[in-house]
């Protein structure tokens, strides 16, 4: 690896603010149900009461997330706020970005107004067009009444190489000069407010769940287990070779969703074949299967890994380890991929949060890396598991991917 030589200011240089507002949390409210218990007027009701929850302790409608120390090489930083639904209602639930400034030039200036500018489009911003990365992820949309639980998560990481040395300077550079200049300010004025460097606004929404087609639907969450005889079309209850394991790989399926998308369990070996000799062998392999069918593909796996915030990585030997962050918005995912590809590297997850993609023995990806090799996965030990290129020529397990309809589950 080619010595890199490189210059950082590790101070104070930046307190990374997030105010977290809106949210439906310690304060209780009602819904009434629609018609009459009887003939008398009263009228059943449910309780709606949404606690947030940080630390072990109960949270109220603002929070602040703060920093003092943010740089190259930083170890990662995260915050957690579990959602806990103590109602009888079941609870939809969302976020979204406001508002955010990163110092204080007004092109690093965002104002979400849901046309121009978006939350989404923010959040695809601050996670990857900086040399600092600011994630966050739900991890489910719902919370069903009572017992329901659903966890916010913020993470900020700097790599100490992130692939671009003029940004990674640049940024520690101007973060200083801002807190120097806020400093500045204080001494002539004890009575100025500091400006934390990058400050980033948030809402959490917490309402009734609806029986919408935008709703997450509660049967089918990722990573629930299902079996499914590929040759009847139908559920079954005793593992053989036609009754597969299967594990949901949507990572928020909805009520409007027609299909399930299942990956049968990959540590199980229904076929074994070279990379070039893929579309072949998953044709005979699934030749007497009624349920539909596909291959594996690259995006399937980024896609569901991604929402790890604090544990999975982009791998390189050029450079440092990278938290993959969020791939939803448009063009990201393709963008990312390259990324991977450019930096020769492979993405490292953990087996404690996608213990359905671990397996001892590799297995295809439909998704070529590069002329002489594929993607494939395999368990690389007890803690991790790794996305990686694999010589076409290998011989590797075949894992189609299921597409199975609401009406047969």
């Amino acid at each position: 690896m080619k010595r890199r030589h490189k210059f950082y200011l590790k101070i104070n240089l930046m307190s990374v603010v997030f105010i977290i507002v809106s949210f439906m949390s310690v304060t209780l409210a009602w819904f009434a149900y629609s018609g009459l218990a009887d003939v008398s007027t009263e009228v059943n009701v449910k309780a709606w009461y949404v606690e947030l929850e940080q630390d072990g302790e109960t949270v109220s409608n603002d929070v602040t997330i703060s920093l003092t120390d943010i740089y190259p090489g930083m170890n990662i930083v995260s915050e957690v706020i579990t959602i806990k639904n103590l109602g009888d209602s079941n609870a939809s639930l969302g976020y979204e970005i406001t508002a955010a400034r990163l110092l204080d030039d007004p092109s690093d200036d965002y104002f979400v107004d849901g046309e121009t500018v978006t939350s989404e489009e923010v959040e695809d911003i601050i996670s990857h067009d900086y040399p600092f990365n600011i994630n966050i992820t739900l991890d489910k949309y719902y919370a069903v009444a009572e017992t329901g639980e659903a966890t916010f998560t913020v993470s900020v990481s700097w790599p100490l190489d992130s692939g671009d040395d003029a940004a990674d300077s640049e940024w520690g550079t101007n973060a200083y000069l801002f807190q120097q200049a806020e400093q500045a300010f204080f001494d002539a004025d004890p009575e100025y407010e500091m400006r934390p460097s990058i400050k980033v606004e948030m809402k959490i929404t917490a309402e009734q769940y609806l029986d919408l087609s935008t709703s997450s639907d509660i049967d089918y969450n990722l990573g629930d287990t299902i079996l499914f005889d590929v040759v009847n079309n139908t559920t079954c209850s005793t593992i053989s070779s036609t009754c597969l394991e299967t594990f949901v790989i949507d990572k928020n399926n909805t009520l409007g969703d027609n299909i399930v998308t299942l990956l049968p369990n990959p540590d199980t070996s229904y076929a074994s074949t070279t990379y070039n000799n893929y579309a072949t062998d998953l044709t005979t392999l699934t030749s007497t299967w009624t349920v539909s069918n596909r291959a594996l593909t690259i995006e399937d796996l980024a896609d569901v890994v991604s929402i790890d915030i604090l544990d999975a990585y982009l791998i390189s030997s050029a450079y440092s380890p990278i938290i993959i962050g969020n791939l939803n918005y448009t063009g990201r995912m393709a963008t990312e991929l390259a990324k991977l590809i450019s930096y020769s590297g492979y993405y490292r997850i953990t087996n404690t949060a996608f213990p359905y993609f671990a397996a001892d023995a590799c297995y295809w990806i439909n998704s070529e890396y590069d002329t002489s090799n594929a993607f494939a996965a395999i368990k690389m030990d007890a803690t991790y598991s790794k996305i990686y290129p694999e010589t076409k020529t290998t011989s590797c397990n075949l894992v189609p991917v299921l597409e199975v309809n609401k009406t047969d589950l």
